[in-house]
C-alpha cells in the first residue's frame, strides 16, 4: 500500500511540474491571474539574496530552495513545502537547478482571516496552549496536497472559471493545511488570544508603522504583554528582536525606493525613518554586503544583462 502510495505521489509531482514547465517556459517567474498564485522556473543555482517572505505555502516539484531565518535554515524540494506564517525577512537561495532539470515551484499567499475562517466553518479543535515557535516551518508534502493544486493550476487555462472555482480550491489548500503536520503552527496564529495570534498583530502593526518612532513599551501594551514576554515571544516567531524587525522592513522598503523610484540614498533613508545618512549606509552595508549606491548599481546591471 505505501509502495502505491509512493507511486501515486511522484506521478502528480511529476504532471504539475510539467504544468508548472508549461506556465514558466517564457520566463523565470508568472505571476497567475489567481490572487496570490506566483509561478518559478531558475536554471542554474542563485546567490543569497535578502527579502521578506509573506504569509504563504511554497512548493517545488524540481531543484530545492534553503532559506535562512536567524540562524535557523530551512530547506525544501519536492517532498517538503515550506509554509510561512507571519512576514519574515529572510536569506533565500536556490541550491538546486540546470538547464536539464530546472527549479520548479510555486508561491500561494494565505490569508489569517480565510483561516480562522475556515477553522470556524469545519469546527477544527483549538490549538493546543504552546510557547510561540518561529513563523516558518516545513512539512511533508502530501498527494491530496498537490492534487489540489494541480487543480487550481489548470484552471490557469479556462479564466473565466477562476473567480468562483480558484476560492474554493484555495480553501481545500488550506484545509489539508490545517489538517496537516503543521496545521497546529496555523492555527495558533490565527486563534484570537493566543501568544502566537498577538504577536502577529504587533508585526502587522511594525509593517504598517515602520518609518515611526518605536516604543517597545507601547507595542508590548498594544498587544496586550508585558514588556520582558513580548521580547521573548516575538524574537522567538521571527528570530530577531522588535528593533531589529523594524530595521530590516526599513532597509528593505529603502532598497525598493531606490532600485524602483530612482531616490538617492539619502533621500531614502530619511523617508523610511532614518535620521542619519551615515548610520544608514553601515546597517545597508551589514544587511546587503555593499553600500547603497553600489548595490543598487549592481542590482540594475544583473537586471539588465
Amino acid at each position: 500500500m505505501q509502495e502505491i502510495e509512493n507511486n501515486n505521489l511522484e506521478i502528480a509531482l511529476e504532471a504539475l511540474g510539467a504544468s508548472l514547465a508549461q506556465w514558466t517556459e517564457k520566463g523565470e517567474q508568472h505571476t497567475t491571474a489567481v490572487p496570490g498564485l506566483s509561478l518559478f522556473r531558475r536554471i542554474e543555482p542563485t546567490e543569497p539574496v535578502t527579502g521578506m517572505y509573506e504569509p504563504s505555502i511554497c512548493l517545488v516539484t524540481q531543484g530545492a530552495k534553503r532559506v535562512l531565518l536567524g540562524d535557523d535554515a530551512y530547506v525544501y524540494d519536492a517532498h517538503h513545502y515550506l509554509i510561512t506564517s507571519v512576514h519574515l525577512p529572510t536569506v533565500v537561495q536556490i541550491i538546486e537547478a540546470s538547464p536539464e532539470k530546472p527549479y520548479l515551484g510555486l508561491r500561494l499567499k494565505l490569508d489569517q482571516r480565510e483561516i480562522s475562517q475556515l477553522m470556524v466553518d469545519s469546527n477544527l479543535p483549538a490549538p493546543r496552549a504552546q510557547q510561540s515557535s518561529r513563523g516558518m516551518a516545513t512539512g511533508e508534502v502530501t498527494l491530496p496536497l498537490l492534487t489540489a493544486f494541480q487543480r487550481l493550476i489548470d484552471l490557469l487555462a479556462e479564466e473565466q472559471d477562476i473567480p468562483i472555482l480558484a476560492p474554493i480550491i484555495q480553501r481545500e489548500i488550506i484545509y489539508r493545511l490545517l489538517v496537516g503536520d503543521q496545521g497546529e503552527r496555523l492555527r495558533q496564529i490565527a486563534s484570537a488570544g493566543s501568544q502566537s495570534h498577538q504577536i502577529a498583530r504587533a508585526i502587522d502593526w511594525l509593517k504598517a508603522n515602520f518609518t515611526q518612532p518605536l516604543s517597545i513599551n507601547d507595542l508590548a501594551a498594544q498587544v496586550r504583554m508585558s514588556i520582558s514576554t513580548f521580547h521573548h515571544h516575538f524574537r522567538s516567531m521571527t528570530a530577531l528582536s522588535p528593533l531589529q524587525y523594524q530595521k530590516q522592513l526599513r532597509l528593505q522598503e529603502a532598497r525598493r525606493l531606490m532600485l524602483a523610484e530612482h531616490l538617492d540614498a539619502a533621500t531614502a533613508a530619511f523617508q523610511v525613518g532614518y535620521e542619519s545618512p551615515s548610520q544608514f549606509s553601515r546597517e545597508y552595508n551589514r544587511l546587503f554586503g555593499a553600500p547603497p549606491l553600489r548595490d543598487i548599481t549592481n542590482l540594475r546591471q544583473l537586471a539588465a544583462g
